[in-house]
């Protein structure tokens, strides 16, 4: 999907989502992943770390191993992860009841991609998130 049904879609997603869970989240600050959920935390939204290898609170909140270990609705599934770790993130994503899977810039996959639309999903790829709320 490109062009202005991406961008009206993209806007949906940016304009409902509460609650943001950022798989591959970091806990250093020259990362990517760190410098978007911060900016998205102080924008106003409720940023959920997901790594399994930290522990304890990043943004406020407790670090999950898994998108199934977070007790309460998920809005968008912020993805920074490898293309080829992006399947089984979708299928946790799809599990959880998810509304959106947003892969950063530079991350496609479009088997997963296909799935998690057919799973009634919203999904926006090769974007960042940061980037593209504050266009908005």
């Amino acid at each position: 999907m490109s062009g202005h049904g991406e961008s009206t879609m993209m806007e949906q997603v940016l304009r409902s989502m509460r609650t943001i869970a950022v798989v591959g989240a970091s806990d250093r600050p020259e990362r990517a992943s760190h410098g978007v959920a911060s900016y998205l935390q102080r924008a106003g939204f409720r940023v959920i770390a997901v790594n399994p290898k930290l522990s304890g609170e990043l943004f406020g909140n407790p670090v999950h191993a898994a998108l199934e270990d977070i007790a309460e609705p998920i809005d968008v599934v912020d993805v920074f992860r490898r293309p080829e770790d992006v399947p089984p993130v979708v299928d946790s994503a799809i599990r959880v009841g998810a509304k959106a899977v947003w892969l950063q810039l530079g991350i496609t996959h479009p088997s997963a991609e296909a799935k998690a639309r057919a799973a009634g999903l919203a999904v926006i790829s090769d974007r960042c998130l940061k980037v593209e709320h504050a266009r908005l």
